[in-house]
């Protein structure tokens, strides 16, 4: 398998992720900065939350950890939570703001 293959993986993973909150997945939010996928498949993402005090954070993180570490061959994931740039609505997906009322 190549790193691009892991990281539609990853993107298709990443879309089954939900703010408890949010009726859209942390990818199509925006809140998805970078996905790196080294050689050995270790994957590191950067990520950000649509609230620095979002309560469900841990919960969030945690669960894009556990199953992009799910995906046959990755080896292990690191989340990185970062705040720059700031989010913003114009993040998101013509889908999530359509979704969310936003179109």
């Amino acid at each position: 398998m190549t790193t691009y293959e892991i990281e539609e993986k990853i993107v298709a993973m990443l879309k089954t992720v939900y703010d408890p909150e949010i009726p859209v997945n942390v990818y199509d939010l925006g809140l998805i900065y970078k996905i790196d996928v080294t050689e050995n498949f270790d994957v590191t993402i950067d990520m950000t939350l649509t609230a620095p005090n979002c309560p469900a954070a841990d919960f969030i993180m945690e669960d894009v950890r556990q199953k992009i570490e799910s995906i046959e061959g990755v080896h292990n994931a690191t989340i990185n939570l970062v705040f720059e740039p700031e989010w913003d609505k114009e993040m998101m997906t013509d889908e999530a703001k359509l979704e969310l009322g936003f179109l």
